[in-house]
């Protein structure tokens, strides 16, 4: 909330919301785990974050099993997104903006109608992953 209001004291007084739609469902289970091993050294914790990506949805009584996605909902999941998302807060701060991001959830803060008109232009293959 700090960050926020010092944009706004800066004159960054333009919000755009952005909606990482599906993003929850879509996560790649093998790039985040790849993305986890790089500060979690210990692969028994890794195991354990795998096993839950791959635990299944219980969708009309029955157990689908999951082959991309992230639980929503659960304690693990703002964590595993925030490190997930990690290469699209590198894309934004390489373009000089300004954000606040919490799991899927991202405000990009600008100075004028036209700014943000400019950053709601961006697309999604400027945000691949891989």
């Amino acid at each position: 909330m700090r960050k926020v209001k010092s944009y706004f004291d800066e004159g960054y007084n333009w919000v755009v919301d952005i909606d990482l739609a599906n993003y929850f469902n879509t996560v790649n289970h093998e790039l985040l785990l790849n993305m986890l091993r790089e500060e979690v050294k210990d692969e028994r914790l890794i195991s354990l974050i795998n096993k839950l990506l791959r635990s299944g949805v219980l969708v009309d009584g029955l157990i689908g099993f999951t082959e991309d996605g992230v639980p929503q909902g659960g304690p693990l999941s703002p964590l595993l997104s925030n490190k997930y998302l990690t290469r699209f807060d590198e894309m934004l701060e390489s373009r000089g903006l300004r954000f606040a991001r919490y799991a899927d959830d991202c405000n990009i803060y600008v100075k004028s109608k036209r700014a943000a008109e400019r950053v709601m232009t961006i697309r999604p293959a400027s945000l691949r992953m891989s």
